[in-house]
């Protein structure tokens, strides 16, 4: 279900993507709101799971050896029960930190982060042997990070608005 959003809400989410510790104090400033009205639409937003969680965003390679593997993964067989054994096993594994569903000859795109080739391919022949359906699968290694920003809320939901049913 989608909730209305006016250009106040939509200004409170585009600080908090760019700074969520910011304090509600500034927030109400920069927005040009009282302090009682930002925190009024803040609450609103979070118990309407608008704003589904904070973050920090953690700068990996100052504190731990990793790559970044990105793969493509076919299963064998196309059925629901076969997608939910996929996307359950995967689930159940912290170094996948992002498993998409996609459309086309592909099933899955996997986002994984190991410390090194040895424990992606430690990984990967895991899902292998627990026998959960994959037929075949390609491996993409990250060699830099070109472009990692939060979605342009404000945007879409103009877009959206702007479509016809």
């Amino acid at each position: 279900m989608r909730i209305g959003l006016d250009n106040r809400d939509l200004q409170i989410l585009s600080v908090l993507q760019r700074d969520g510790r910011i304090k509600k104090s500034a927030l109400a400033a920069e927005i040009n709101l009282s302090p009682a009205a930002c925190w009024e639409r803040l609450t609103r937003l979070e118990q309407a799971g608008v704003i589904a969680g904070y973050r920090a965003e953690v700068a990996l390679d100052r504190v731990a050896r990793v790559s970044l593997f990105v793969v493509q993964i076919e299963l064998e067989q196309h059925r629901a029960a076969d997608f939910r054994r996929f996307e359950a096993a995967v689930a159940r594994l912290p170094e996948i930190t992002r498993c998409l569903a996609v459309g086309g000859g592909v099933d899955y795109f996997l986002e994984v982060m190991a410390p090194d080739v040895e424990r992606y391919q430690a990984l990967i022949q895991h899902l292998l042997d627990s026998e959960i359906g994959v037929k075949r699968y390609f491996t993409y290694v990250v060699t830099k990070n070109v472009k990692n920003a939060p979605p342009p809320v404000g945007d879409l939901v103009r877009a959206a608005e702007e479509t016809p049913d």
